[in-house]
C-alpha cells in the first residue's frame, strides 16, 4: 500500500536530484560489469522496476530522462510525451486523454525549476524513445551510452 506517492517522495526533485547525482557516483567503478544482457542486468532490472516504480511509477522504457524532465517520468503522459506537452493542456492544467490527470509535462517544468544541477535539461531535445530497450536497465543502458543513441533514421 505504501508507495513513493503516497510517501510524496515524487515532489521532491531536489532530494531526489541528489539521490541520482550520488547513485551515478557510486556506480560509475562498476561500469565495465554492466553489460546488457548479463546477470548483472537482471539484478539491475529487478531493482529499477522496484524503487522506480515505487517512486515514479516507472515503465521501465529503459531510457531512462528523469534527470531531464524534473524527476518526472514522462512515460507517465497518457501519449507519452518525451517534449513537452502535446498542445491538449487544458487551462486548468489537465490532461486531454485523462482530465483528472494534471499534465506531466507541467509538473515536470515545475519540478525541474527546483532543481540545481540538471534543471535546465527540460529545454533539451530527447531523441524519439527506442522500444527495443523496453524492460532493460536504464542505468547500464546510459553507463554503456545505449540509451544516448538516436534510433536510425532519425535526424537524418
Amino acid at each position: 500500500m505504501w508507495s513513493g506517492r503516497v510517501l510524496r517522495l515524487h515532489n521532491r526533485p531536489r532530494l531526489l536530484e541528489g539521490a541520482y547525482r550520488r547513485s551515478r557516483r557510486i556506480l560509475r567503478p562498476f561500469r565495465r560489469w554492466m553489460v546488457p544482457g548479463s546477470k548483472v542486468e537482471i539484478v539491475f532490472v529487478a531493482v529499477e522496476r522496484m524503487l522506480k516504480g515505487f517512486i515514479f511509477d516507472c515503465r521501465m522504457c529503459g531510457q531512462c530522462v528523469l534527470h531531464s524532465a524534473g524527476m518526472t517520468c514522462p512515460m507517465n503522459c497518457p501519449k507519452e510525451m518525451r517534449n513537452g506537452p502535446c498542445g491538449g493542456v487544458g487551462a486548468d492544467g489537465s490532461c486531454e486523454i485523462v482530465p483528472d490527470m494534471e499534465c506531466e509535462w507541467l509538473r515536470a517544468w515545475e519540478r525541474s525549476r527546483e532543481m540545481r544541477f540538471y534543471g535546465d535539461e527540460i529545454l533539451h531535445a530527447q531523441a524519439p524513445l527506442n522500444h527495443r530497450l523496453q524492460g532493460s536497465s536504464a542505468w547500464i543502458n546510459d553507463f554503456v551510452g545505449v540509451a544516448g543513441k538516436t534510433p536510425d533514421g532519425w535526424g537524418e
